[in-house]
């Protein structure tokens, strides 16, 4: 198992037994934080990082591991983290009052077939999207440079440019990046600090309102360094397209009484992102467009490397360009139809659509099979261009109800009884999910085999590890999601305490949606709009790219600026800003690619820091009750609060870039 085939190297530590066991353990503990902090606050944090972090620390003190097998290690807990994001639909059937838990094998099945089709799904694409392409994946490269700094000075596997001159600067970086966010989060835990500097007002005195947050998350900010100026401002066009037109628009045309922060936040909530959700939409079509050559020569280079296989000839192949095998990978996706197609047909007869049983399995597995492939390549897409963490699951999850709703009002609604359309919502959620459980695969697995390239894996491993650790995750998440139900339950579900209940808010505006395209009572002149901008952008970046030689206008970028809170966007474009300054200071020094590459190195260590703290105290939220068990200070320290807090941010960013310009001066 840990031999290198045609690689001329000695045989290595890779896939392990006890690197598949780490992983496992993570992935139990980041899958249950991951479930509770996403339905509390409508995110879900990428577990790579902080599985690869943990899984040196074991790893370092066992004999003859390497960094591939500390990669496997992140790959496992990776693949069952993201596969947490189902939490974003598979709640909706609950607080429609279809379901009232999570029946374990079928939602183990759910999680399972589509994760594992994920998989499948990203095979092919690897070559498409990571290995010819472009793609910044901040996510996938923080990982692998926090691998290659921990896996040992001057060790072989490290190469000098991200050792920085033998790994010991690099290796501060990542710490001290690492216990600056870790110490931050902590202390805006305790509320001494707070988690963001927001105002909302109102414009004129005819009642628009609109505002803007700045989440003061190390996080987000290191995402922006990452992800580069480019991005950092199309998100920021997104969101002055979101909060400086459409907020003032939509509360001008719907006025509503109450606080100033409800009406913003409501109109946002209720129209814009449908805006954004368009945008995504039309520039995710683009975006698909011009990935059918690269998809295509991939699926060619994986035929040819079948036929090499075949040949006799698999060990000439470099090792970084083995992949599963792309007939196994084909038996597979086959395989996965058939537990699909049975949940579907077991979904269709208990919820009274009996007599349209066979249309809706075989449409049902038509859907998800090819739905699946677009969704997974624009997921793949979209996490490459800002990170598996930031990337807008929930508007893939938007057009996937959308699309299914429609289908069934075409194919199907008018040959039921009026009293059936709770049941078409019902399997409406219920195909969605299983083609999300794809998406969300697609949306990581990708920046899992990005941090494989960079650090010599070998492909069909990670591969082998990701259908591990979807299968890990599946048993995992439906008993979390059942003890959360029965202890809170979801906001907007039948019987649900609504001051205890988690608002799980994707999976309330999915399971609306589906309502309301089914009741024919949506409002599809939001989504127009924001596919006209959608249209808009993409010729002005058409235009950009032919008159210019480098400025670009991401619309896909644009769209998540619109469609995400301002919260998450507004310091990732901070972090864009300050990584672009930063990269062109350090280009007047001596030493600037060993400072540019310091800087990447402690934006990981921000990442890595605030990740693992958040598991711990997402921990201690779920086991003490509370939901600030930490907190130091009441909610009349707010104004206080905000002041010291932002102040602290800008003063520790300021010195840690200072500091980091100064130690690149001495490597």
């Amino acid at each position: 198992m840990n031999a290198v085939p045609g690689s001329g190297a000695a045989p290595r530590a890779e896939l392990t037994i006890r690197g598949l066991i780490i992983g496992i353990v993570i992935t139990l503990v980041f899958t249950a934080a991951n479930v509770f902090f996403g339905l509390k606050a409508g995110l879900t944090f990428a577990t790579s990082i902080p599985a690869a972090v943990i899984s040196m620390a074991i790893l370092r003190a066992m004999k003859g591991a390497t960094m591939q097998e500390n990669n496997i290690v992140q790959t496992v807990a990776s693949a069952a983290g993201t596969l947490s994001s189902i939490i974003f639909v598979l709640p909706g059937l609950i607080m429609v009052g279809w379901w009232n838990g999570f029946p374990f094998w079928i939602s183990f099945g759910i999680c399972a077939a589509g994760g594992i089709l994920g998989v499948m799904y990203t095979i092919p694409l690897r070559r498409a999207l990571v290995t010819d392409s472009d793609l910044p994946y901040p996510e996938g490269v923080a990982c692998a440079e926090v691998l290659k700094v921990g896996s040992g000075e001057g060790g072989e596997d490290v190469s000098a440019s991200a050792a920085v001159e033998g790994g010991s600067s690099g290796l501060m970086a990542v710490v001290v990046g690492s216990v600056v966010s870790a110490l931050f989060y902590i202390v805006v835990e305790t509320k001494v600090f707070a988690s963001d500097v927001a105002q909302y007002f109102r414009i004129g005195d005819r009642g628009a309102a609109s505002g803007y947050d700045f989440s003061l998350s190390f996080a987000l900010f290191a995402v922006g360094h990452l992800v580069g100026l480019s991005v950092g401002v199309a998100m920021l066009i997104g969101a002055f397209i979101g909060w400086g037109w459409a907020v003032p628009h939509f509360t001008l045309l719907h006025p509503a009484a109450g606080d100033v922060a409800d009406v913003a936040q409501g109109a946002w909530s209720h129209y814009v992102r449908f805006v954004g959700a368009g945008t995504i939409g039309v520039a995710a079509i683009w975006t698909l467009a011009k990935l059918v050559k690269p998809v295509v020569s991939g699926l060619t280079s994986a035929m040819a490397a079948s036929r090499v296989r075949k040949a006799g000839k698999g060990a000439t192949l470099p090792r970084t360009e083995q992949d599963m095998p792309i007939g196994i990978v084909g038996l597979i996706v086959l395989l996965c139809m058939l537990p699909i197609a049975w949940l579907l047909g077991n979904f269709s007869m208990t919820s009274g659509l009996g007599s349209h049983t066979a249309l809706l399995v075989i449409g049902g597995v038509i859907f998800v099979l090819i739905l699946s492939f677009l969704v997974s390549t624009v997921c793949g897409y979209m996490a490459g261009l800002i990170g598996s963490s930031n990337s807008p699951l929930s508007g893939i999850g938007i057009l996937v109800v959308i699309i299914a709703a429609l289908l069934l009002v075409a194919g199907v609604k008018s040959d039921l009884p009026a009293d059936s359309g709770k049941a078409l919502v019902a399997f409406a959620l219920f195909i969605t999910s299983v083609v999300f459980a794809v998406a969300a695969i697609a949306n990581n697995n990708l920046q899992d085999l990005k941090t494989g390239q960079l650090v010599d894996a070998t492909p069909w491993r990670q591969q082998v590890a990701l259908v591990i650790g979807v299968i890990a995750g599946a048993i995992v998440i439906p008993p979390v999601l059942d003890l959360l139900n029965h202890a809170y339950g979801f906001l907007g579900a039948p019987g649900a305490d609504p001051a205890h209940a988690l608002p799980a808010p994707q999976a309330g505006l999915i399971s609306a949606l589906a309502q309301g395209v089914i009741q024919n009572n949506i409002d599809w002149s939001l989504i127009t709009i924001g596919g006209l901008i959608g249209v808009g952008l993409i010729v002005i970046d058409a235009v950009l790219g032919a008159t210019t030689k480098s400025a670009r206008l991401p619309p896909l970028a644009v769209g998540l600026g619109i469609y995400l809170p301002t919260s998450t966007t507004l310091m990732i474009v901070v972090g864009a800003i300050v990584g672009w300054y930063f990269d062109k200071r350090a280009e007047r020094t001596t030493k600037a690619e060993a400072i540019k590459q310091l800087g990447v190195l402690l934006a990981s260590g921000l990442i890595v820091g605030e990740s693992i703290i958040g598991v711990v105290v997402a921990a201690i939220v779920v086991f003490s009750g509370k939901p600030a068990p930490l907190a130091l200070v009441g909610d009349s320290f707010q104004n206080a609060s905000i002041w010291i807090g932002g102040a602290a941010f800008a003063a520790v960013t300021f010195w840690m870039y200072r500091w980091i310009a100064r130690l690149g001066q001495k490597a």
